[in-house]
């Protein structure tokens, strides 16, 4: 019977695979999307020095999850920046939860067990944490979180070190990929009320105590992560006591709703505007509390729905509104986050509707298992629709927009991306309209002029990077941006006060220390701009700009030599810079013409309709003895137009 059960187990989990693979098929050829590539391509997950930084400095990545960025760290190295390796390393553990899933409802004598972790697996809440690659926080943790639940009960069995110590790192895992899953130890003294009824200090707290503690101490650890360096501070978290309960009554009902009817399903939710002067948002928490009494009463005929609720509300409690999240900046819910709770109202419901149709005759049980393979059909092709929001990132942010047009994270970053793309008549009126939704964001500020100044609207341009500035001090990237504009409309003086302020902030800037190097060489203060053409050189020695910069500095200081050393370092990181050639064929003219020679023949290879190329191309071959070819270009010289 043991090898009949496991057979059809692994049959279970073997088209629960297959099942999961149809519904994310989409996600195969998927891209990146918003932070995918912070996590990715991080620098830290570039070297093994970097694996050390990974667990030891906080900032390093994207949050300070090591196990998460380890397992980063190992993909990185087999699909370096392809995305779509790591999507299928999302998939793959998302199919892994769904299947462990099975085996804990199983463990713990729960009806229906593969056909939860079906609906689970093919729910399309879910899809947000599978198709995006940077939650596979998500799917690892909660991996880790389900085999260390496994391997505690197997403690509880035969309280052995060995397995305490299992259980323990599976659970540490779990808590370094993410720290939502420092609800467990919670959640499974939930459990074995449910079992037994009661929780005994002995038996259930006692051995939890280090669990408790570690998860206690590690969720503070990530709030003031997520407060301090992530930059979940500002007008927008400034919320009261009352205020927070109210949107943790909300976010409930929020998740729950999704749960139960997966429509409108956006990236972007609208972000509430939650006041204790209205009086409907009163009626969240009072349902919520409604509910939380009726599963109280209802715990003499069965505890499973104030379980399940417990385990919900408590999975939930990290991202109900008492914390600080940095995104909600951009909205208070997100599918995402509910991806660990929603396991216990899918246990209840799914649980709770195979425990009936097992009560009833042979034939309406028929009825039902084909009701649930139609429900786990719809989900997986509802999964396979929103699925297809993940494609690239400019169908994400175009399709999000369409749901909800009043983001203003998506309207700024859609129009990011179209100004990098070189698309800045597009792009402008995406960045105008995150301005408007957002006027007091400095980065909305500081982009907009940027797609300004790329349109040609320069006093515009100039105005946004003045605000930016002004909303965000010491803001670097506006300082910048302000000079590159202050010196385009011809304010030099101005220009150069603030890319000395960018230097200020940060010294080892190149490309203000290169503009601001311009600026002086125009006004004949050479030797300060040959010093910072090589301060922009230290900070970045590719910077063909600066080696191009360089080189005319020196060659105005009648320094030939050291001249001709920049601008074919120039040359050789950026061999189309006709403007570097140029320069190096008329120093080398003077004294080497024999040197002189390929470099013009370059030139009049890439510009043959340079007259004065061919021209001193004729001058240098004449002084080589080779007069015929010097004839020849000199009469080519004289046709272009050169007298």
């Amino acid at each position: 019977m043991n090898r009949s059960r496991a057979n059809s187990g692994a049959w279970a989990w073997l088209g629960l695979c297959a099942a999961v693979a149809l519904a994310y098929a989409p996600v195969w050829r998927a891209g990146f999307i918003w932070n995918d590539s912070d996590y990715v391509t991080a620098p830290a997950l570039r070297s093994l020095d970097g694996l050390g930084r990974i667990w030891t400095e906080i900032g390093a990545t994207e949050q300070y999850y090591p196990a998460l960025h380890s397992w980063f760290w190992v993909q990185q190295w087999f699909f370096g920046d392809a995305p779509a390796g790591y999507h299928v390393v999302n998939v793959a553990l998302h199919a892994l939860a769904a299947g462990l899933f099975a085996l804990v409802l199983r463990r713990l004598a729960v009806p229906g067990a593969w056909f939860a972790a079906a609906v689970f697996a093919l729910h399309p809440v879910a899809v947000e944490s599978v198709a995006w690659i940077s939650e596979q926080k998500n799917t690892l943790s909660l991996a880790c979180y389900l085999a260390a639940a496994l391997a505690w009960w197997r403690f509880e069995e035969r309280r052995t070190p060995r397995d305490y110590a299992v259980a323990s790192v599976l659970f540490a895992l779990a808590l370094l990929s993410k720290s939502v899953t420092a609800t467990l130890p919670a959640a499974l003294l939930v459990v074995a009320w449910w079992r037994r009824g009661r929780i005994e200090w002995t038996r259930d707290v006692r051995p939890l105590l280090p669990w408790l503690a570690a998860g206690a101490a590690f969720g503070l650890f990530t709030a003031w992560v997520e407060h301090r360096v992530v930059g979940a501070r500002g007008a927008d978290f400034e919320l009261g006591l009352i205020e927070r309960a109210l949107l943790a009554g909300r976010v409930s009902w929020f998740y729950l709703g999704k749960l139960v009817w997966p429509a409108e399903l956006i990236f972007i939710y609208p972000r509430w505007i939650v006041s204790a002067a209205a009086w409907a948002q009163w009626l969240f928490p009072a349902a919520l509390l409604g509910a939380l009494a009726l599963a109280w009463r209802v715990r003499t005929w069965s505890r499973a729905p104030l379980a399940a609720l417990l385990f919900f509300l408590g999975s939930l409690f990290p991202t109900m509104g008492f914390f600080n999240v940095y995104a909600f900046q951009f909205s208070f819910v997100a599918d995402h986050w509910q991806y660990l709770p929603m396991l216990g109202p899918i246990a209840l419901l799914a649980g709770g509707a195979a425990a009936f149709a097992e009560k009833l005759p042979d034939g309406k049980r028929l009825f039902t298992g084909a009701a649930g393979a139609a429900l786990c059909a719809l989900l997986g092709g509802l999964s396979w629709v929103q699925s297809g929001l993940y494609r690239d990132i400019e169908t994400f942010y175009r399709r999000t927009l369409a749901a909800n047009p009043d983001a203003w994270m998506g309207q700024n970053n859609l129009g990011l991306l179209l100004l990098d793309d070189g698309r800045a008549d597009e792009a402008l009126p995406h960045l105008r309209e995150a301005a408007r939704l957002k006027p007091s964001h400095a980065e909305v500020a500081n982009n907009l002029g940027a797609a300004l100044r790329a349109t040609g609207h320069g006093a515009e341009a100039l105005a946004e990077f003045r605000r930016a500035t002004v909303l965000k001090a010491d803001y670097v990237e506006a300082e910048f941006n302000l000079a590159l504009a202050l010196a385009e409309s011809g304010a030099n003086p101005e220009a150069k006060t603030h890319y000395r302020r960018v230097l200020a902030l940060r010294p080892a800037h190149a490309k203000a220390a290169n503009n601001l190097g311009n600026l002086l060489l125009a006004e004949r203060d050479t030797a300060d701009a040959i010093e910072l053409f090589r301060a922009a050189l230290a900070a970045a020695p590719d910077f063909a700009d600066a080696h191009h910069n360089l080189g005319v500095a020196l060659f105005t200081q009648h320094r030939g030599a050291e001249a001709t050393v920049e601008l074919r370092r120039a040359l050789e990181l950026d061999p189309t810079r006709d403007v570097s050639r140029w320069l190096l064929a008329i120093i080398l003219a003077g004294d080497h013409p024999a040197e002189a020679i390929p470099v013009l023949e370059e030139c009049v290879r890439r510009q043959p309709a340079r007259a004065e190329a061919y021209q001193l191309l004729a001058q240098c071959l004449w002084r080589t003895g080779r007069r015929d070819e010097a004839t020849r270009a000199a009469e080519t010289a004289r046709r272009l137009g050169l007298r």
